[in-house]
C-alpha cells in the first residue's frame, strides 16, 4: 500500500504541474502530491532500515535430540567455526539408530549446552520480524519484511551421562581405543581389577555361590570399563 501512495503521489505531482493551466492550483496541488510522495519514500525507508510498524517476535520449539555412539560411549560432537572457536557447531541425530548425522545450524546461530539429569534434547529459539498489527502489515506488507529472520538460540539439555567432545577429541579417542597396545594393556588392567574384587567380595562371604560371584565379575566389568573411558576421556582432553 505504502508502494502504491508513492507512486500515485508521484504521478499526480507530474500531471498537476503539467496539465493544469491555473499556476497557483498547479503548484499547490503537486507540491501537496510531493509531499504524499517524499513521506511514502521516508516510512518506506524506515520500515527496511528501522523496521517501522514492526516488533521482534520470538518462537521456541522443543526437539528430542540423540546422541551418537553406542552404550558404552555416548556423545554429542561439536566442531568449532573459525580460528577464534567463538562459534561451534553441534552434532547429533534425530532417531535413536539412525545413521544419518544432523548438525546445528551455522549462521546467526548461539549454542549452549546444559548438563542435565533427564534425556536429551535441544530447545530453540527462532526470532523473526512481525509487523505490530493487521494496519501496518497492509501498508508495509508488499516489502518482503514479514517473518524476516532475526537471530537463533539453541541451547541443549544433554543428559550427564553423555559426554560432549569436539570431533578432533572423539577422532583421538577412536585412534586410542583401536591400539592393540592399549586394548592388550586395557585387558591386563581389567583381569586384575575384577580378580581383586570377587576376592574381596569372598573375604567378606566365604560361602558365596557361583551365581552370586558371577554377579561380581558383571559389576566389576561394568565398573571396569566406566572408568577406562573416563581414563580415557581425560587423556584426550590434556
Amino acid at each position: 500500500m505504502i508502494v502504491l501512495t508513492l507512486v500515485i503521489g508521484v504521478v499526480l505531482s507530474f500531471v498537476f504541474f503539467i496539465y493544469i493551466s491555473s499556476k497557483p492550483a498547479s503548484y499547490t496541488l503537486t507540491a501537496l502530491s510531493l509531499l504524499l510522495a517524499i513521506v511514502s519514500l521516508v516510512f518506506i525507508i524506515k520500515n527496511d532500515h528501522d523496521h517501522y510498524g514492526m516488533k521482534q517476535v520470538t518462537k521456541t520449539t522443543t526437539e528430542q535430540i540423540y546422541p551418537i555412539g553406542n552404550k558404552q560411549m555416548q556423545m554429542i560432537l561439536y566442531q568449532p567455526i573459525g580460528t577464534a572457536n567463538k562459534h561451534q557447531v553441534y552434532i547429533y541425530q534425530k532417531a535413536q539408530d539412525s545413521k544419518k548425522k544432523s548438525h546445528t545450524q551455522t549462521t546467526d546461530t548461539t549454542n549452549k549446552v546444559v548438563k542435565v539429569d533427564g534425556t536429551t534434547h535441544m530447545v530453540t529459539n527462532t526470532t523473526r520480524w512481525e509487523y505490530t498489527s493487521d494496519a501496518t502489515k497492509l501498508w508495509f506488507g508488499i516489502s518482503g519484511e514479514n517473518h524476516k529472520f532475526i537471530k537463533r538460540q539453541n541451547i541443549l539439555y544433554v543428559n550427564k551421562s553423555v559426554q560432549v567432545l569436539s570431533v578432533q577429541q572423539a577422532k583421538a579417542l577412536k585412534k586410542m581405543m583401536a591400539s592393540k597396545s592399549y586394548q592388550a594393556k586395557l585387558k591386563t588392567q581389567a583381569k586384575a581389577f575384577i580378580t581383586k574384587q570377587v576376592m574381596t567380595a569372598m573375604k567378606k562371604n566365604p560361602t558365596m555361590s557361583a551365581a552370586d560371584r558371577a554377579k561380581v565379575m558383571k559389576q566389576a566389568q561394568a565398573d571396569f570399563q566406566a572408568q577406562a573411558v573416563k581414563n580415557a576421556l581425560t587423556q584426550i582432553k590434556k
